[in-house]
C-alpha cells in the first residue's frame, strides 16, 4: 500500500473513533475530495508528480482534517448549546462562527505557499502549487462539502446523546423529563 494510503486509512480510522460515524463519513468524504482534487488537476494538465508533492497532497489532507475537525466540533458545541434550532441552523451558526478562524488561518498560509510559488523556484514549484490547490479546495470541502453530507446523513441532537440507565419519570430524579 502506498505512503498516500496508509495516510488516509489512519484518518479514517482516527475520525471514525473521534466522532459519530455520520460525522466520520463526512469528514472522510470531503478529505478524500481535496486529494481527488489535487490529482485531478495534476493528471489533466500533466504536472510532474514528485515527492514533493506527495508531501504537499499528505499535508493539504492533514490541513483539511483540521479544518473538518474544528467545524464537527463546533456543530456539536452549538448542537448542545442551542436547543431549539433546527439541524440546518445549527450547522449554519457552526460554520458562520468559525468562518473568521477560517480565513485568518487559510489566508496567511496562503501567503506564504504563494511566496514559495513565486520565489521558490523551479524545486518547490509543485509543491506550492499542489498546496496552493489544496487550501483553496480544502477550504470549500470543509465548509460546503463536509456539512452538506453531514446533513444528508441526517445528523441530529439525539446523536449526540447517550443512552441513559435511569428509568423515565422518576420522582426522585430532579431532571426527570428533561430534554437535551
Amino acid at each position: 500500500m502506498t505512503a498516500l494510503g496508509l495516510v488516509i486509512v489512519g484518518i479514517m480510522i482516527y475520525l471514525a473513533m473521534r466522532f459519530e460515524w455520520k460525522y466520520a463519513v463526512s469528514a472522510i468524504i470531503a478529505n478524500l475530495h481535496d486529494v481527488v482534487i489535487i490529482l485531478g488537476f495534476f493528471a489533466f494538465f500533466q504536472w510532474e508528480f514528485s515527492l514533493a508533492v506527495l508531501a504537499a497532497t499528505l499535508a493539504v489532507l492533514g490541513y483539511s482534517v483540521n479544518e473538518s475537525v474544528v467545524i464537527f466540533d463546533r456543530i456539536r458545541e452549538s448542537f448542545r448549546r442551542y436547543r431549539k434550532k433546527t439541524t440546518v441552523e445549527i450547522i449554519d451558526n457552526a460554520i458562520t462562527s468559525t468562518i473568521s478562524r477560517t480565513i485568518i488561518t487559510h489566508g496567511s498560509t496562503q501567503i506564504m505557499v504563494l511566496s514559495m510559488l513565486l520565489f521558490g523556484g523551479p524545486t518547490l514549484y509543485y509543491f506550492a502549487l499542489a498546496l496552493t490547490i489544496g487550501i483553496l479546495f480544502g477550504i470549500y470541502s470543509s465548509v460546503f462539502v463536509a456539512a452538506a453530507i453531514a446533513m444528508w446523513l441526517g445528523i441530529k441532537r439525539e446523536d449526540l446523546i447517550k443512552s441513559d440507565a435511569r428509568k423515565e419519570g422518576d420522582p426522585n430524579d430532579p431532571n426527570s423529563g428533561a430534554v437535551v
